[in-house]
C-alpha cells in the first residue's frame, strides 16, 4: 500500500496559468495544507519548498494533466528527484446531469486520494526522446489533416466552377489536377473566372506545401525511430509512423507495470460482455486512440502480407468468433509482444 511507503501525497490540479496543490496525509487522509501557485518556474520552486517543509520524509506527487498543463511541473519535479505519478482528469459532467460542487483545490485533493486508493497513479511520460517524437507526430498529423481539407475544398470548387473550367479539370487524377490548378492565372480582370482561378491556385499551392511539410516530418520521425528502436521497425507491418505511436504511448521502461497495462492503455484489452449461456468479450472504446489505431494498422498490414496472421484469423473464425472479435484477439496478442520488445530493447533517458 502506498500509505505505508509515503507520509504525504501532494495532489495537483493543473491549469494554464495556475496550479492548485493539496497536501494529504497518507495514513489519515486529512488535508493539511492547500496552496495555489503560478504555472511558472517560480511557482514550481514555491510548491517544492512547501512540500519539503511539510513532508521532509517520503512523499509523492499526484498530477492531473501531466501531459499537457502539468508537463512543466512534472519535468521540474522529476529533474529534482521527486516521485511523480499522473492521475486522469475526471470525466466531464454530461448535459442534464446534476453537477456536484467543484473547485481547483477540491480537484487537487481528489487527485491525491485517487493515488492513495490505488485507483490511479502511473509514471508520467517524461523521456525526452519520446516527447520529441510526440511533437513531430502532432505537427505531421496537423499537416495531413489540413492537406486533406484543402484538397477537398479544391475539388468542391471544381464541381461548382463554370463549365469551361469544370470540363477542363473535373475527372483528372489528383496529381494532374494539382498541376493544372498551379498553372492557372487570374489576370487583372474582375470576373468570376479570375477569382476562381486565384482560389484554385492558392489551394493547390497549400496542398503542395503541406505535403512537403508532412514528408519532412515523416523523414525525421523515421530517422529518430531508427535510432531508438531499430528492432521495432524490423517487425512485420510496423512502419515509422506506427512505431512512433507505439513508442509515444509506452514512453520509457517502467512507466507501465505490465503488458496488461499497455494493452489497457491501447484499448485492446478484452472487456467481459457475457450473459447467460453466451460467453464473449467486446471491444474497448477507451484508451489511447492513436496507439489503438497504430495497432489496428499493423494488424491490417499483417493480414495482407503475413500468412501466419491470416491462419490465426481463420482459426479464430472456425472457433465461432466473428471477424471483429478475431481482430481484437490479434491486437491483444500484438500489444503483448510489442510491449516486451519495447521493455527489453529500447533504452531511453527519463530525465
Amino acid at each position: 500500500m502506498l500509505a505505508d511507503e509515503v507520509s504525504v501525497v501532494v495532489g495537483v490540479d493543473t491549469h494554464a496559468e495556475t496550479h492548485a496543490l493539496a497536501l494529504v496525509e497518507a495514513r489519515t487522509q486529512r488535508t493539511t495544507r492547500t496552496l495555489v501557485v503560478p504555472a511558472s518556474r517560480a511557482g514550481y520552486r514555491r510548491a517544492l519548498r512547501l512540500a519539503r517543509r511539510e513532508a521532509p520524509a517520503a512523499r509523492v506527487w499526484a498530477l492531473e494533466g501531466s501531459g499537457s498543463y502539468g508537463a512543466g511541473l512534472a519535468r521540474f519535479l522529476s529533474e529534482r528527484g521527486e516521485r511523480v505519478l499522473e492521475v486522469e482528469r475526471p470525466a466531464r459532467t454530461q448535459t442534464g446531469q446534476k453537477r456536484r460542487l467543484k473547485s481547483d483545490l477540491l480537484d487537487a485533493e481528489r487527485a491525491a486520494r485517487q493515488v492513495l486508493a490505488g485507483t490511479a497513479g502511473a509514471t508520467p511520460r517524461l523521456a525526452p526522446q519520446t516527447q520529441a517524437l510526440r511533437a513531430l507526430m502532432v505537427a505531421r498529423e496537423g499537416a495531413v489533416v489540413a492537406c486533406t481539407q484543402a484538397l477537398n475544398e479544391l475539388r468542391s470548387l471544381v464541381v461548382t466552377a463554370p463549365a469551361e473550367l469544370r470540363e477542363r479539370l473535373q475527372g483528372d487524377p489528383e496529381r494532374q489536377l494539382l498541376q493544372a490548378c498551379l498553372r492557372l492565372r487570374s489576370g487583372s480582370s474582375g470576373s468570376e473566372r479570375a477569382a476562381l482561378a486565384l482560389a484554385l491556385r492558392s489551394l493547390a499551392l497549400r496542398v503542395r506545401q503541406l505535403r512537403h511539410e508532412a514528408q519532412t516530418l515523416e523523414k525525421e520521425l523515421a530517422r529518430r525511430v531508427g535510432q531508438l528502436a531499430p528492432g521495432l521497425l524490423a517487425q512485420p507491418g510496423v512502419g515509422p509512423i506506427t512505431a512512433a505511436a507505439l513508442l509515444i504511448g509506452w514512453s520509457h521502461p517502467g512507466r507501465l507495470r505490465s503488458e496488461a497495462c499497455y494493452a489497457r492503455l491501447a484499448g485492446v484489452a478484452p472487456i467481459p460482455a457475457s450473459s447467460g449461456k453466451t460467453i464473449r468479450h467486446r471491444l474497448d472504446r477507451g484508451g489511447d486512440r492513436r496507439l489503438n489505431r497504430a495497432l489496428h494498422t499493423i494488424v491490417l498490414t499483417r493480414r495482407r502480407i503475413d500468412p501466419t496472421t491470416r491462419a490465426y484469423i481463420q482459426r479464430r473464425l472456425s472457433e465461432g468468433k466473428t471477424e471483429r472479435e478475431a481482430v481484437r484477439c490479434l491486437k491483444r496478442y500484438l500489444a503483448r509482444s510489442l510491449y516486451r520488445l519495447l521493455e527489453h530493447e529500447v533504452i531511453l533517458d527519463t530525465a
